[in-house]
């Protein structure tokens, strides 16, 4: 997720995180300029990322975005106009909920994911984990305070994805032209997500092997 104090910034971000191995990347619209800029960069050659709009608030600017090349849209908040106008154009859409009803709501109304804001704020893996619980079906991604620390935690929690802001485009480190900083993030960020749902993996087949052990034995006695 970019948010920049200029489209420059914003252009030199997504170059940075593309560089550094992450492809969804979303655009919000509290950058100034951010429809020209998403309709810039959907249109740029080298372009191999998947570009989404953030932060969008109603139907008119989920239409703008969208036909500027927006390939999804992120809201904050759960807004249904959104999710009706996206469902029925076949824009991806992932709207902000925080609590179950929420949650629930924006799954039933037609959301692909469900945005989980502002998740560290509101508990954290923990919190992710406990909504996981009754609603195993919906895919949720936490976004709000999503760092390098608690990364791994929020997908070991279940989260389908993560939206990382702040702790991922380092606005310091872009004025100093230290683009490089983000590029580098980016990779911290998707090996240690590969490793967190490697361990996942790994855990469920080692489930599965003791399952499968006990069984074994129990037909053994039987016998």
């Amino acid at each position: 997720m970019i948010r920049a104090d200029s489209a420059e910034m914003a252009t030199r971000a997504f170059s940075a995180i593309q560089n550094g191995g992450i492809s969804v990347i979303e655009i919000t619209m509290t950058v100034p300029g951010a429809i020209d800029i998403i309709k810039s960069l959907a249109n740029r050659p080298d372009n191999k990322a998947i570009i989404g709009a953030g932060t969008v608030l109603d139907k008119q600017s989920a239409q703008a975005c969208v036909s500027a090349g927006a390939q999804f849209i992120v809201t904050p908040i759960l807004k249904l106009e959104v999710i009706e106008y996206c469902t029925r154009v076949g824009i991806a859409v992932m709207p902000g909920s925080l609590t179950p009803t929420e949650v629930f709501e924006a799954w039933t109304a037609g959301a692909d994911l469900v945005k989980v804001f502002p998740a560290s704020a509101s508990g954290g893996a923990s919190y992710i984990k406990a909504l996981k619980a009754p609603l195993p079906q919906i895919p949720l991604v936490p976004t709000g305070g999503v760092s390098i620390e608690t990364a791994a935690d929020f997908i070991r929690a279940g989260a389908a994805a993560l939206g990382v802001g702040g702790n991922l485009v380092d606005i310091e480190a872009l004025g100093k032209d230290q683009d490089q900083v983000i590029s580098d993030r980016a990779r911290q960020f998707v090996r240690i997500i590969r490793e967190a749902r490697e361990s996942i993996g790994s855990a469920q087949k080692d489930k599965i092997s003791k399952a499968i052990g006990i069984e074994s034995a129990h037909q053994t006695e039987r016998r």
